[in-house]
């Protein structure tokens, strides 16, 4: 029976290196790590480390970036450097043997929920600049043999890319069959009035999944409906992975072992080797 497999990103797993953060995390039901890609190139400069943790078994098929600057910056130099670290860390995750790399196109940029409520760019011109930045880094993807994910966020957090079918749209402008798309759970219960048609009608576009609970802690924290939520990716033949994105409320290890068992129950049981 089909399944999907689950993700811990890295830094809320206890432990002095991923070899360590590997075993808790395998321990308590997860089979791999979500890494975090950095700016200055630093995520480069972690290859040894990453290199180590691989021969060891580790298993890190994917990376979030994590950086003050995005793609879709007003500045284009800083969308330039954004574009920069994403190509060093597709050429990264796919020595490693993962999946791809996901970004937003702008995190706590702009808000049109806040003053002064008209950003500086017109829409077409983020649309441009969007288009223009992942077509380089989907091209850049395709040749290394991974994916890039875009991620929507909600309104409060960027103005341009806030729900699935405007990240669809993009990658429908783009035709390349290396950029898609990443559901957020959290973002999702803002930003989408069904999370389920949503979630069915970026079905061919769809290759990563974040989960949080509604109030951005673990699964089991919050009130979203997992159980259904799971169903309709296997329904949709949905073949990534389910990557722990959160906080974490009370004790970290009790807390992650709540999320492992509230996601387990949501999926079906393996088939016995």
């Amino acid at each position: 029976m089909t399944t999907i497999a689950l993700a811990c990103q890295e830094q809320l797993l206890p432990g002095t290196n991923l070899i360590q953060k590997y075993a808790l995390a395998a321990a308590l039901g997860y089979q791999g790590i979500e890494l975090r890609g950095r700016g200055d190139l630093a995520f480069a400069r972690r290859l040894p480390e990453l290199r180590r943790a691989r021969a060891a078994g580790v298993v890190m098929p994917t990376v979030c970036v994590e950086m003050d600057h995005f793609i879709g910056d007003f500045d284009p130099a800083r969308s330039a450097d954004a574009v920069r670290n994403l190509r060093s860390q597709l050429t990264v995750i796919a020595e490693l043997g993962g999946v791809g790399v996901m970004t937003p196109a702008a995190w706590g940029m702009f808000s049109r929920r806040l003053p002064p409520f008209e950003p500086p760019r017109p829409p077409d011109g983020d649309r441009q600049v969007l288009l223009d930045a992942l077509g380089e880094l989907g091209e850049h993807a395709r040749a290394e043999g991974v994916t890039l994910f875009l991620e929507p966020l909600n309104r409060y957090e960027d103005h341009m890319v806030n729900r699935l079918d405007q990240a669809v749209a993009l990658c429908a402008a783009l035709g390349l069959p290396s950029v898609r798309v990443v559901a957020d759970t959290f973002h999702m219960n803002i930003e989408e009035d069904d999370v389920h048609r949503a979630l069915r009608a970026a079905a061919p576009y769809l290759g990563h999944v974040q989960v949080s609970d509604s109030n951005r802690y673990q699964p089991g924290a919050g009130h979203l409906d997992w159980p259904a939520l799971v169903r309709t990716l296997l329904e949709l033949d949905y073949r990534g992975w389910l990557a722990l994105e959160c906080r974490l409320r009370g004790d970290p290890v009790r807390a992650l072992q709540q999320a492992a068992t509230v996601l387990r129950h949501a999926l079906p049981r393996r088939a016995a080797a």
